[in-house]
């Protein structure tokens, strides 16, 4: 029997609300959002292995290599509060989507380019709008799993991408460079944005928008400006010196602004960020954690791959594959975590425990030498960290986002973003610079000889290893004493259905 013939024999049609059809649909959503993350994730890193061709290919300086990855980081990190509001304002349909697009198309006008300044432009403007898309995709999720044991599944497979992103980057980064073209690794990101927009379009249903109060401008530019003040500084400080004019300013200017934004929002009629998402323990603890976990991964993505490649004579693909290890050990945890462990536990005992694993890992790296393995030598701990850093990521994510209102979301989501964006660029920033000094300590009083820059080499990759690690134990302490312990509450936040009409 057709519609039209069932309405005239009388009987009652029963539609399928909105509500219904986003549960129908929530497991297709999610690998939507899953791929939406991992294009930005994996976007810090996958075109750190095609810099060195790029660098050959557009004839650019050394000087100015570095202003490839800042650039991303730069426009991202600092835009990341206002992308939430956004976010909030516009719906989250449509931020998704306009992100994803805008982000395509930065990245086809970086693939075409025939010169730095085409390049730079095109990774600044993919920072952009990255920091559009990314609070999109966490919002989306957090109103779209409501359902606890639901909200567990997802929130490990969000947790799995968002920690393995970089390795995952690593990979791509190294197969496309080496059988394709460097420029390969920004056309990729037009294949992840085609199948999200072709996922987004009729899964996800096109919200007005939960928040339309007026925007806070001096909340806006004094976070946004802060932001770039604080990210410009610490990425300034690996191409020169803690004490530079430049560093010190940036350094100065971020302080003020940021001092004045968060004094703003107490007063603020319509804050960007309402203090009211920042008062729960829990989230609180999960934002620190997520500081402190972009603090140390990303010193040891960077000095690990160091090693593989300079010491062990690894080539790019190799390095990538290497790292497999850790994105399996991950997996395993992130599911457990947050689907058996979180629920029963709450986060208090798996954040804390995550780190210490990790730390523990990381230590087992200080013990490299010019003649280790990486079957003897790197192996073994970094499945250490990969399993420790799983119990950090997923309930991390799952926690910072639990409960709040849905007109939160998408700024909530935002913060979250923008603590790991933050602890990352502080992290690569500082280690950069304790590994020089390390490097530099151990070669006084020796001669340069090739044997003796080699070993200075790895002495400060350890030394690098040794300070991510004692950065994740404090992490550790830091976050037992600040989380609550029992199983986590949601306190019912206002949902919006995610589904399509």
């Amino acid at each position: 029997m057709s519609v039209a013939e069932f309405e005239q024999s009388g009987a009652p049609v029963v539609t399928e609300t909105d509500s219904e059809r986003a549960h129908r649909r929530r497991w297709w959503i999610l690998a939507v959002l899953a791929i939406s993350q991992l294009m930005v994730i994996l976007d810090g890193t996958i075109v750190n292995i095609a810099l060195p061709t790029a660098q050959r290919a557009l004839h650019f300086s050394n000087a100015d290599r570095q202003w490839i990855v800042t650039a991303y980081s730069l426009a991202f990190g600092s835009l990341l509060l206002l992308g939430g509001r956004v976010s909030d304002y516009i719906g989250r349909k449509n931020a998704l989507i306009i992100g994803l697009v805008g982000f395509a198309g930065a990245s086809a006008f970086g693939a075409t380019a025939q010169n730095f300044t085409m390049l730079v432009s095109a990774r600044t403007i993919q920072g952009v709008f990255g920091a559009l898309l990314a609070p999109a995709v966490l919002a989306l999720l957090t109103t779209t799993f409501s359902d606890p044991a639901e909200r567990g599944k997802a929130f490990a497979v969000y947790g799995a991408v968002a920690g393995a992103g970089g390795a995952i980057g690593l990979i791509l980064g190294g197969v496309l460079t080496s059988y394709a073209s460097w420029r390969w690794t920004l056309l990729v990101n037009l294949v992840f944005a085609a199948i999200c927009v072709a996922g987004a379009v009729p899964l996800l249903a096109r919200d007005r928008g939960t928040d339309h109060d007026p925007l806070d401008v001096q909340g806006v530019l004094s976070v946004t400006v802060g932001l770039f003040a604080l990210v410009y500084g610490f990425s300034h400080v690996e191409t020169t010196s803690w004490g530079d004019r430049y560093t010190l300013g940036s350094f100065a200017v971020a302080l003020i602004l940021l001092g004045y934004f968060f004094r703003r929002q107490t007063t603020a009629e319509y804050p960007l960020l309402p203090l009211r998402v920042l008062g729960d323990r829990n989230r609180g603890g999960s934002l620190l954690s997520m500081l402190v976990a972009g603090l140390g991964m990303f010193g040891m993505f960077l000095f690990l791959t160091y090693f593989l490649q300079t010491t062990l004579g690894f080539s790019a693909v190799r390095t990538g594959v290497a790292f497999l290890p850790m994105i399996f050990s991950l997996t395993i945890t992130a599911q457990l975590s947050n689907i058996v462990f979180l629920p029963k536990f709450g986060p208090r005992p798996l954040i804390p425990l995550g780190m210490v694993m990790a730390s523990g890992g990381l230590f087992w790296l200080t013990n490299l030498t010019i003649h280790s393995t990486y079957l003897g030598g790197v192996l073994a701990p970094l499945i250490v960290i990969g399993l420790g850093v799983g119990f950090v990521f997923a309930p991390a994510y799952n926690t910072a986002t639990l409960g709040l209102e849905s007109h939160d979301a998408g700024v909530g989501s935002a913060l979250v973003n923008t603590t790991q964006q933050i602890g990352g660029s502080v992290g690569t920033a500082l280690l950069n610079t304790l590994a020089a000094s390390a490097a530099s300590a151990f070669l006084v009083g020796k001669s340069a000889t090739a044997l003796n820059v080699k070993i200075s080499n790895v002495h400060s990759y350890t030394t690098a290893f040794n300070d991510s690690a004692w950065i994740f134990l404090g992490g550790a302490l830091a976050t037992a004493l600040i989380l609550r312990s029992g199983a986590p509450q949601s306190g019912q936040p206002s949902e919006i259905p995610a589904a399509a009409h």
